[in-house]
């Protein structure tokens, strides 16, 4: 009996045992099969890949491309340095000594690489002034204002700028199909046959070159004015008047004072008369009411001021005897 029971014991071990190594087999199989997978596809991918060549790298490329191209596109993502903008500044500065300043100003623009456009001065002792006109590089332009600021008490500072990136835009895409169809022109022009060819091709060609000509004065107009900045800065001396001040005196500025004044009181007026008028309405309205029936009441009260009836009447002083009417004489007969 025990040797049967340790027989059986051992065949149950060995099955069991083989049961496992047959499910472990299967699994490795199984492992084995999908890591191969992917490895032949992968080997599959490369030979693809290198069937495809060049061309692939096209597509791919074409499409980062056009993936990148809406983000890429577009003056409104264009940085702050890559716009072209016009600066502009006008400037008012009170000083001691106006020649001195105006010498300063033109040094300071000319070390900044920048020029004088126009020079207008006035020197009357201490009403002296000085308008100058400088140009300076756009990238200088704030470092310029500072110091034309420093040379005295500034009173007045104004500082414009104008974006002019879409017609910088729009000026070179026209500029190129101008430049393009005089190009076309100029090629049926060479291949003119007859007299009236010729002159109409001839015609058309300077038409062309000339409305070119003139896109291309705007595009170096505006390149112009993006590059060099415009300041226009005045120099009054101590006891120069401003334009503001002059502009106050005269028949024709004391007119206009007085209309000013005129409406600025009838607005007064109106003010006036409007806050007070619904108190008028609230507080008047009946206090009338009220003065109107005193009155009437008053009225009612108060007795007749006539002659009293009851009373007899008194004989007066008998008055004068009037004499008879006189009597007519009696006429004789003829």
């Amino acid at each position: 009996m025990g040797g049967r029971r340790l027989r059986g014991v051992a065949l149950v071990a060995v099955g069991l045992i083989a049961a496992l190594s047959v499910g472990a087999c299967g699994a490795g199989g199984d492992t084995g099969s999908d890591s191969a997978a992917p490895a032949a596809d992968g080997g599959a991918g490369r030979e693809q890949a290198a069937e495809g060549g060049a061309d692939g790298g096209q597509v791919v490329g074409g499409a980062d491309r056009d993936q990148a191209a809406p983000g890429g596109t577009g003056g409104a993502d264009l940085r702050v340095d890559q716009r072209s903008i016009i600066y502009t500044g006008t400037m008012q500065v009170r000083v001691d000594d106006v020649e001195a300043a105006a010498r300063e100003a033109t040094t300071a623009v000319t070390a900044a690489g920048g020029f004088v456009g126009a020079d207008r001065r006035s020197s009357r002792a201490a009403e002296a002034r000085a308008a100058l006109t400088l140009r300076v590089p756009a990238e200088r332009f704030t470092a310029v204002i500072e110091q034309l600021a420093g040379l005295g008490r500034q009173e007045r500072r104004e500082i414009g700028t104008e974006d002019v990136t879409e017609q910088v835009v729009d000026l070179d895409a026209r500029i190129a199909t101008q430049r393009a169809r005089v190009e076309s022109a100029r090629k049926l022009l060479a291949r003119a046959t007859s007299v009236d060819e010729l002159v109409r091709l001839e015609n058309e060609v300077g038409t062309r070159q000339a409305d070119l000509a003139s896109l291309e004065a705007r595009k170096r107009r505006l390149a112009d004015l993006t590059a060099l900045s415009t300041i226009t800065v005045t120099f009054l001396g101590q006891d120069a008047s401003t334009a503001e001040e002059e502009a106050d005196l005269g028949f024709l500025a004391g007119l206009g004072g007085g209309w000013t004044a005129f409406l600025a009181s009838a607005r007064v007026l109106l003010t006036v008369l409007g806050a007070v008028l619904p108190f008028a309405v609230v507080i008047g309205v009946p206090l009338w009411l009220l003065l109107l029936w005193r009155r009437r009441a008053r009225a009612r009260r108060t007795p007749p001021t006539g002659p009293d009836p009851a009373a007899p009447m008194q004989p007066g002083p008998p008055g004068p005897v009037s004499a008879p009417p006189p009597v007519p004489a009696a006429r004789s007969g003829p």
